[in-house]
Formats: structure tokens, C-alpha cells, sequence
């Protein structure tokens, strides 16, 4: 195996310290009209609040492997991020001093799972699937979530056991908002779940 071999790669944007930049508006804006279309009024103010509180800096966390490598190799991602943000942290760096992470991730819903309603309603926690499976130790400790479809922008998709009954899945976006503190619970269940 080449070690220049790409198989996914992992970044922090600090939308805080990015503020006013094109990009870190871009991003505040689609997650926050996601979040009014999909929420109640109360969960937009408490989004809109934490992304504009300039003492308590948020990052965007981006996290992606290409498909068919198995999640394994998310766990020395994400150790070594951690390690780097440690270091930036040390060092005084905008990056290493954020009180919270932003994350989006694919997810999907049995196709007749959920009605019209907002906020997938019709879905369980139990029944939200993770295109990156690691994701879910994120979206158990995030303070504020929610998910919104994507369907009038992509592909079907199926259970994925090959078979003729395979539920058609309805592809989502989940966002995440994960306070800081709690990296190194998320980081102790990966080890858990993704040591070879």
C-alpha cells in the first residue's frame, strides 16, 4: 500500500473566527434555513444564538472516507485532529479554541417511515442511518439536532441487503451541534468500537 494513498480526510473550519468570510456565512446561512423550515421557532434562536456568540467559538467539523473503506480508519483521523487541535490550543491558535463542533451528516430514513410532517417527526432515533456509522456517537452527544431532506437532490438509495423487499431509504442531512467537552467520551466509544 502507498502512504500517499488518500482514503478520506478530516478538518476544522472555525466559523467564529471566519466570521464575515464568504464561506463560514454560507455554511450559518444553509444550516440555519435548514433549521427554520425543519424546527420550531425556540431550536432556530438557540442555533442562531450559539453560531453568533463570538465567547463561545464554533468549529465546523468535516469528515469524510470514500465509500467502501470501512469506518476504521475515521478512528486515526479523528486522533490525530484532536491531537492537532490540542496543539493549536497550546499554541494560542483560533482553531484549537472552540467550545463547540458543527457537523453535517448523510443519513437516511425508511422511505415510509416518515409523513409530511417537520423535523421527520415519523422517525425514531432508533431508525435514523448513518452513511458514516461512526457519526452516531457524535449525534448522541450533540446538544442541538435535527435533520432535513435531501431528496429533490440526489440519487434513491436502497437498504442495502440486495434483495427485492429492500426498503427504498429517503436520504437526509443531520446536523449536529457537540459541545467540546465531550470529544473525549466520542473518542473513548470510536476506540470501543473501531480498534483492529
Amino acid at each position: 500500500m502507498d502512504e500517499d494513498e488518500i482514503f478520506g480526510f478530516i478538518s476544522l473550519l472555525n466559523l467564529t473566527e471566519r466570521k464575515g468570510t464568504q464561506c463560514a456565512e454560507q455554511i450559518k446561512e444553509l444550516v440555519l434555513s435548514s433549521c427554520e423550515k425543519n424546527c420550531e421557532k425556540s431550536v432556530v434562536e438557540q442555533l442562531d444564538k450559539l453560531l453568533n456568540d463570538t465567547t463561545k467559538p464554533v468549529g465546523f467539523l468535516l469528515s469524510e472516507r470514500f465509500i467502501n473503506v470501512p469506518p476504521q480508519i475515521a478512528l486515526p483521523m479523528h486522533q490525530q485532529l484532536q491531537k492537532e487541535l490540542a496543539e493549536a490550543h497550546k499554541t494560542n491558535k483560533p482553531c484549537g479554541k472552540c467550545c463547540f463542533y458543527l457537523m453535517i451528516s448523510k443519513t437516511f430514513v425508511g422511505a415510509g417511515k416518515s409523513g409530511p410532517g417537520r423535523m421527520w417527526r415519523g422517525h425514531g432515533e432508533d431508525e435514523l442511518l448513518f452513511a458514516n456509522a461512526e457519526e452516531e456517537f457524535f449525534h448522541e452527544k450533540a446538544i442541538l439536532k435535527f435533520s432535513y431532506s435531501v431528496q429533490e437532490e440526489s440519487d434513491t438509495c436502497l437498504g442495502g441487503r440486495w434483495s427485492f423487499d429492500d426498503v427504498p431509504m429517503k436520504p437526509l442531512r443531520t446536523v449536529m451541534l457537540i459541545p467540546c467537552n465531550k470529544m473525549n467520551e466520542i473518542m473513548d466509544k470510536l476506540k470501543d468500537h473501531l480498534s483492529v
